[in-house]
């Protein structure tokens, strides 16, 4: 559930725009968002900008790296959803062949090809919802399977996992709730790489920190996550623009 908003400022600190956040919560919370490294700290009602300054100003060698990261992070060109345009599935590109039908819209994979079905005259956002629906599907059928085999090996149990779009992470772990988030995102990329982020979210189950213990159980478990990972890092993440 989504925590309203209360108030709105802005601080400057530099050459840096900072968004400021009232909301009823306990702690702050300082973000760095795409595509520009726009720079969000939300905080409690009762915190005084001075105060709030001063975080952000202890802060700085955080954000800008942050920036720095979300910057230099590839990213999709904008897609029209248009019949032609490439688009990827685990990893293999695809031609999209959109078909205008007076039915529910659906989508079929082909050898080579995406094809979306679509009520005539549909904008390109609402043909985005549809495929994005489908790739969530996708992802949905495929991921428990891998779970179950990773907890088989982990001696440990996942309560539940999720699929939605992020703006700069591949997987996180609610290591309390025992929940696992994956980026929708994943679906375009080889399954490997859906595999490596899975094990490294449940080892967070077991190990907190990226220590060596936490490397070690990565070699155990995915003893090629070195060269997923710099795939993935070499990859593009979806396209944003907001």
């Amino acid at each position: 559930m989504s925590i309203k908003i209360i108030d709105r400022k802005k601080i400057k600190l530099g050459d840096i725009d900072v968004d400021v956040i009232y909301k009823d919560i306990k702690n702050v919370h300082l973000s760095v968002y795409p595509p520009n490294g726009r720079v969000r700290v939300s905080v409690p009602l009762r915190m005084d900008i001075e105060n709030i300054r001063i975080y952000a100003i202890s802060k700085m060698g955080w954000i800008k790296k942050q920036q720095l990261k979300v910057l230099s992070q590839k990213r999709e060109t904008k897609r029209e959803y248009l019949t032609r345009e490439s688009h990827y599935y685990l990893g293999k590109r695809y031609l999209l062949k959109v078909i205008e039908q007076d039915k529910p819209p659906k989508v079929i994979l082909q050898h080579n090809t995406i094809e979306l079905y679509i009520r005539r005259g549909s904008s390109a956002n609402q043909k985005q919802i549809i495929l994005d629906k489908w790739y969530r599907q996708q992802l949905k059928s495929i991921v428990p399977k891998y779970i179950a085999e990773l907890e088989e090996k982990m001696d440990l149990k996942v309560a539940e996992y999720g699929i939605k779009k992020m703006k700069t992470k591949w997987g996180t772990c609610n290591t309390k709730a025992r929940r696992i988030w994956l980026n929708l995102e994943l679906a375009k990329k080889p399954i490997e790489y859906t595999e490596y982020i899975l094990a490294h979210e449940m080892i967070h189950l077991i190990v907190r920190h990226h220590n060596d213990q936490f490397i070690a159980y990565l070699n155990k478990f995915i003893p090629k996550w070195r060269h997923y990972k710099e795939e993935l890092n070499r990859s593009a993440l979806g396209y944003v623009d907001w």
